[in-house]
């Protein structure tokens, strides 16, 4: 089971029906450090740093069934707190949960840095988009990133105007993102329609200039969304012509992170585009949706000549990369079945007891799609739970882990302690090593009461 966090839309995929798989598989999370959760399994498993996690698989009555094990306190944990997501930015699955369940084909997984992961995976694809690109980020600076992003719309430009296509059809380009600086975000409008900015702007977000895109028959739009004081849409994903979709963990910015980034088809693109119209739609004349059908055949670009990417249909390993000590690794899933797939919205939620003082802000953790679904993996566990996360200063889930080792569940979490500690400080009221410190303590008490009294009783085992 595999799961990384990569955007405000987070997946959860469902293993691949197989047969005599055991339930434990449910519980065998890895989180990573954006905002996608998916989780899938294969036959031939390996180790993806912060992404990948390999374990027995659920079986499933149908390709297009989760667990009822997971499905039904999901969708209860939901439907208990309804009306306090009748408010949320989106809310469009209050009142039918089910609608955001799908189904996809993974295409490829990579990992590495966020330069990386746009330069051989996210640009190339591109490249070759004939009818549409929306692009959505959370955090949008200068960085080798951005410059990338520019060279290759310019590139794209210069491509329809060679081989005719700038003549024949305009290619809409959308970008979103919610992070732009502390000027953007001290004076962004907080409706939810967002900011438009207009081609005199473009310049100054790094972006090519109207006259270069408009000479390739590119149609771009900038929307940015930004809630005061701190509440950022978090979601990162790429959409090309309506028919393959990207979902990094990755921003726009020099940040040298581990990243990771999932490239999907299949039915969960026609969802996405229905969230992304919803959040980043610019009005009725702006519809990304229409365009769906429009460039079915095409596929996601291979790089073929890119030595680091292993077929998984000829090898018992996932990763093997001429230079084993790289963290710049891809994988090609090679199945065309589809699987059942979740788009889990984190989405916008105001805190009714907000506070500038984070001690003072204290309220019961919004119930999102993304916040039930990871509570109940984490109430579903049976024997490991591994998460990496770049913070961990959410006490509700570290709540939730100490119930899982209280039950015996094994738990590791991968974080590092000096990294975004501003960002927590502030957001949060705290930092990931008071939290961890905090943990550890408590679950150290945990282990001193589970101890019998009788020195000759068996010890209860603890996670």
């Amino acid at each position: 089971m595999m799961t990384s966090d990569i955007s405000s839309s987070h997946l959860l995929l469902a293993p691949r029906n197989r047969a005599t798989h055991h339930h434990d598989s449910w519980a065998n999370l890895s989180q990573t450090s954006a905002n996608i959760t998916a989780a899938l399994s294969q036959q031939h498993t390996g180790t993806v740093a912060h992404q990948l996690s390999h374990g027995k698989l659920h079986e499933m009555s149908t390709p297009r069934e989760f667990p009822l094990s997971f499905v039904r306190p999901w969708k209860e944990l939901l439907l208990s707190r309804q009306r306090e997501q009748l408010g949320d930015f989106p809310n469009h699955h209050a009142r039918d949960p089910e609608s955001l369940i799908t189904t996809s084909a993974p295409q490829t997984l990579y990992v590495g840095t966020g330069h990386s992961i746009f330069t051989r995976g996210i640009l190339p694809a591109i490249l070759s988009a004939k009818f549409s690109v929306h692009f959505v980020t959370c955090y949008w600076a200068a960085s080798p990133s951005l410059e990338a992003i520019r060279d290759t719309l310019l590139q794209l430009a210069a491509s329809r105007i060679a081989d005719g296509s700038a003549a024949r059809n305009t290619l809409q380009v959308t970008i979103g993102f919610s992070s732009w600086g502390l000027f953007q975000k001290l004076f962004h409008t907080t409706s939810r329609d967002g900011k438009l900015y207009p081609p005199s702007q473009w310049a100054k977000l790094g972006l090519p200039d109207q006259r270069a895109l408009t000479s390739g028959g590119i149609q771009l739009t900038v929307k940015s969304l930004f809630f005061t004081p701190l509440s950022v849409m978090h979601p990162k994903f790429v959409i090309i012509d309506g028919t393959s979709a990207f979902v990094p963990s990755c921003n726009v910015s020099w940040e040298r992170w581990f990243e990771g980034c999932l490239a999907l088809r299949g039915d969960l693109v026609q969802t996405l585009l229905a969230f992304h119209e919803r959040v980043w739609g610019t009005g009725p004349g702006q519809s990304s949706v229409i365009e769906a059908g429009e460039g079915r055949d095409g596929g996601l670009p291979v790089q073929e000549g890119d030595s680091r990417t292993v077929d998984t249909a000829n090898s018992d390993t996932a990763f093997l990369p001429e230079d084993e000590t790289s963290a710049i690794r891809s994988l090609k899933i090679a199945s065309t079945d589809d699987i059942p797939t979740i788009l889990l919205p984190s989405s916008h939620h105001r805190n009714p007891r907000f506070s500038l003082f984070p001690f003072l802000s204290q309220s019961h953790l919004p119930m999102t799609p993304l916040n039930a679904a990871l509570l109940t993996l984490f109430a579903n566990a049976r024997r490991q739970i591994t998460i990496l996360t770049p913070n961990v200063t959410s006490w509700p889930v570290l709540q939730a882990l100490l119930e899982a080792l209280g039950r015996g569940v094994d738990v590791q979490i991968r974080t590092n302690k000096r990294m975004m500690l501003i960002e927590q400080l502030v957001t949060a009221g705290t930092t990931t090593s008071w939290c961890l410190k905090k943990f550890v303590r408590q679950y150290q008490q945990l282990k001193d009461k589970s101890q019998p009294s009788d020195v000759e009783a068996p010890p209860k085992r603890e996670g």
